[in-house]
């Protein structure tokens, strides 16, 4: 028998992003005795580029990876390639078509998965090995609903799997993943409800046995992978399961590779602390939903949260000083006003996370925000990812300007190029919603807006903004914008505009310590291969007019003015913070031997 060829399509929202479904499909099918093969793309490839890359294969039966990121283009690919391969059979999955599937039908498509597809894909490629066409013997495939003539023909809920028969997802190694993020998935289900979120509508939890586990740890921590991404909707809601792969992870830990968990920050007790504090720097990143501070809006959106807990842990997590923190917040949802957002703004960012994520409320086919929009007075984009323009309590203007906010949190804080600066600015206003909103009018009206900026302009811009503030001190901000700048940037010399106030003796002191082959022992050890004029270019001498570490350990509260020398040392990377270490430097340093 002449069997059919499958080509599953993964089309992800970055490069460095991977499809996780389509290669769990892949791989359950090929354990299975199926065949199938794969292709990745990604939203920003030129589509004519993804149409000849798939019309090349030839498939008969072509599968398609639905989400709000890619369902737009892949609507567009299936319509240029029915026209070019007319016999070729589509079916798509995944949660953008698996709520709302009518429309479908009309955009050339033959067969929806709905919920989990790994048994499904299977059987409906041997289904259709065996017929050749669609025909009514594919109401015995569950979990699908296909057109036959005019109908619309929906089958039973598909059952459930057990997570461990699905085979690990890179079993047969890593090719065409360097220098991306593996995603990985120990359970699967979530214990909430949140009704802007559609993982509360998948029923129970499942997770993969601790050997199967282990396992899987074990391969992406002997391959040395730089990244590995845990999809799990609340990882830590099995406190017994967290423990054990939080624990197995520190004790085999490989000193390179990151794992991100989402995590809800309010069930995180004493014993998970415990374990967490003896993790490396960098070897954890946390991913925390804080949503909203309104007690009406999370009891409207059915989120569960003791905001004091979740604060409180997030700080005590925080002062382990090992883990990277990014805590999320969305603007857009029932019962919250510009006021009452502006109270979740700040009391989001003011525990300063490593990132601080302000997102927009997306209409998720199926989620119950969606279901009830016009109650909410909800009003949103018709196309993926379906996002907010305005509610009956924030108008478009405002939401406009919150958009220009995040603009600016992941110019100057997200990305660390200006984290001191901020920290040290916001202390001259009423707080930091009031900063990001004045910036932005700021940069507005010297239509900033319109125009890329190189990376010192950038710094520029936001120096030039302090220092017009009343009340501040224009020589603290400059030495701040100055460590920021260096923290940042292997640089050859500073911006013009940065005021270095060196005394006669500077560029002698800093000949002095690069030939002093103690100085290089003590805090550049790394380095001692090199001579002194290579290491100079791999590290950054700088003196300052104030004691900056002091000042930032102070909360910016105790300014010490004395003069201070620092290394910046661009060979080593500081994995939680900063992008680079620095040491301070001490006086009988500049001594040549």
């Amino acid at each position: 028998m002449i069997k059919i060829k499958t080509l599953l399509v993964g089309i992800n929202a970055k490069y460095i992003h991977t499809s996780l479904a389509v290669r769990s499909i892949e791989m359950y099918c090929k354990e299975n005795n199926t065949n199938v093969s794969t292709k990745e793309f990604t939203i920003n490839n030129d589509e004519d580029k993804i149409i000849n890359e798939i019309y090349e294969e030839k498939p008969d039966f072509l599968g398609f990876s639905c989400y709000i990121w890619n369902i737009n283009i892949i609507l567009e690919i299936i319509s240029t390639i029915k026209k070019l391969l007319p016999n070729v059979k589509i079916f798509v999955g995944g949660p953008e078509v698996s709520y709302e599937y009518d429309y479908i039908f009309e955009k050339g498509i033959d067969i929806v998965c709905i919920g989990e597809g790994e048994k499904t894909v299977k059987e409906l490629i041997d289904r259709f090995n065996e017929k050749k066409c669609i025909d009514k013997s594919f109401e015995n495939v569950n979990g699908i609903a296909f057109k036959l003539e005019n109908d619309i023909i929906v089958t039973k809920d598909r059952d459930l799997l057990q997570l461990d028969e699905i085979p690990f997802v890179y079993k047969n190694g890593l090719e065409g993943t360097e220098h991306k993020i593996l995603y990985y998935e120990a359970s699967r289900g979530c214990p909430y409800s949140c009704q802007y979120c559609l993982s509360s509508l998948e029923k129970g939890l499942r997770f993969l046995s601790e050997k199967r586990v282990k396992e899987d740890l074990d391969f992406f921590l002997k391959n040395n992978v730089k990244q590995v991404k845990f999809v799990d909707r609340t990882f830590n809601c099995n406190k017994k399961f967290a423990l054990l792969i939080w624990n197995y992870l520190i004790d085999n830990d490989n000193g390179i590779t990151n794992f991100h968990f989402e995590i809800s920050a309010d069930i995180v007790d004493d014993d998970m602390l415990n374990v967490l504090k003896n993790a490396r720097v960098g070897l954890f990143q946390f991913e925390i939903g804080v949503q909203s501070t309104n007690d009406a809006t999370l009891d409207e959106i059915k989120r569960k949260t003791n905001l004091q807990k979740l604060f409180d842990k997030v700080d005590k997590i925080k002062n382990l000083k090992n883990i990277h923190q990014h805590l999320d917040l969305i603007a857009g949802l029932p019962f919250e006003d510009y006021d009452i957002f502006k109270k979740s703004f700040n009391d989001v960012f003011n525990v300063y996370p490593e990132q601080f994520q302000l997102g927009f409320l997306k209409l998720l086919k199926g989620s119950g925000l969606r279901i009830n929009a016009e109650k909410y007075g909800i009003v949103y984009k018709d196309k993926a990812p379906y996002e907010v323009l305005y509610t009956n309590l924030i108008d478009y203007d405002k939401m406009n300007m919150l958009k220009n906010i995040e603009e600016m949190i992941e110019i100057y804080y997200n990305s660390g190029k200006a984290i001191n600066t901020i920290k040290y600015g916001i202390k001259f206003f009423n707080s930091p919603f009031d900063f990001f909103e004045q910036l932005v009018t700021y940069w507005v009206k010297n239509n900033y807006n319109n125009i890329s900026h190189s990376k010192m302009k950038l710094y520029e811009v936001i120096y030039d903004f302090f220092k017009d503030i009343k009340d501040i001190d224009n020589n603290v901000l400059n030495e701040i914008v100055k460590f920021d700048i260096l923290l940042n940037d292997n640089i050859k010399s500073l911006p013009v505009w940065v005021n270095t106030k060196y005394d006669n003796n500077f560029k002698d002191k800093e000949r002095k310590f690069y030939n002093n082959k103690e100085n290089i022992q003590k805090y550049i050890p790394h380095l001692e291969k090199y001579d002194a004029k290579q290491i100079s270019r791999m590290c950054y001498f700088e003196e300052f007019s104030i004691d900056i570490e002091k000042m930032i350990n102070s909360n910016f509260n105790l300014i010490n003015k004395e003069e201070v020398y620092i290394l910046f040392d661009y060979n080593t990377k500081n994995d939680l913070i900063y992008k680079v270490k620095y040491h301070y430097l001490e006086r009988g340093t500049f001594n040549e031997t």
